[in-house]
């Protein structure tokens, strides 16, 4: 667990080592470092080289050797709050200039506008894209045609799909094609009644976007999903209107 976190401030697990060498030793030269972390002497030196850079190690000349000192552990902290300003500029930055930028490049339609998703982890993008793209919206709100045979594959691979929709304030209206399906918080239900079996399909419509899933093979669920005002435009009239008749 504690390497994923320094993994977060961009150092190894020998990286560490060394740093906590040097903290047990006091000011060392590269080869008794080296002996004390279990790392060779050329890695420790290039590391120390590394830790030096970003601050957390420093060195005194002795003659023609260095001794290199560890900072005290409260460096780590300030690296990573560093590191966080950092990213936090780059995301504003994505989001007011270089995103907007990128989207001019693109042609009105494309075959870009048009992706294709497969598998448990194709359907979970999917998910998450639905509860990102809304979560953005002025109304938090899309909606769903969902027949029964798609609805025990279709939040397998997303199981808290329905928590973090419901944390992130985002409601659903859904017409459900045939029997089965329950209502959660912050979810609207309609029944449309059929004779006979129907095919497993599930339709989200979250402008401009339109998802369509289904399933390739008994238990393979596949995704397209249509970047198009038009086309997610036109189903959501036609889901507004059936909406109206139920």
């Amino acid at each position: 667990m504690d390497d994923e976190i320094f993994a977060q401030l961009g150092l190894e697990p020998r990286d560490i080592a060394i740093y906590k060498a040097l903290l047990a030793l006091g000011p060392s030269s590269i080869r008794t470092i080296a002996e004390r972390a279990g790392v060779n002497r050329g890695t420790t030196y290039e590391c120390l080289k590394a830790l030096q850079q970003q601050g957390i190690v420093t060195y005194l000349p002795k003659g023609q050797r260095r001794f290199f000192s560890a900072r005290e552990p409260e460096v780590l902290l300030q690296l990573g709050e560093e590191r966080q300003q950092r990213l936090a500029i780059a995301l504003n930055q994505l989001k007011g200039r270089i995103i907007p930028e990128m989207h001019h490049l693109k042609p009105d339609f494309s075959a870009a506008n048009v992706q294709f998703f497969e598998g448990d982890a194709g359907i979970e993008q999917v998910l998450r894209d639905i509860l990102n793209r809304v979560s953005e919206q002025p109304q938090k709100v899309y909606s769903v045609f969902s027949s029964k045979p798609i609805r025990r594959h279709l939040y397998r691979p997303f199981p808290t799909f329905t928590a973090q929709r419901i944390a992130r304030d985002i409601r659903v209206r859904v017409i459900a094609i045939g029997d089965g399906g329950e209502s959660a918080e912050l979810s609207e239900r309609k029944w449309i009644r059929t004779d006979g079996p129907v095919d497993a399909a599930y339709i989200a419509i979250y402008p401009p976007r339109c998802a369509i899933i289904s399933l390739a093979s008994d238990n393979y669920p596949t995704a397209v999903v249509i970047d198009s005002k038009e086309v997610s435009t036109a189903q959501q009239i036609i889901f507004d209107t059936l909406w109206g008749l139920l």
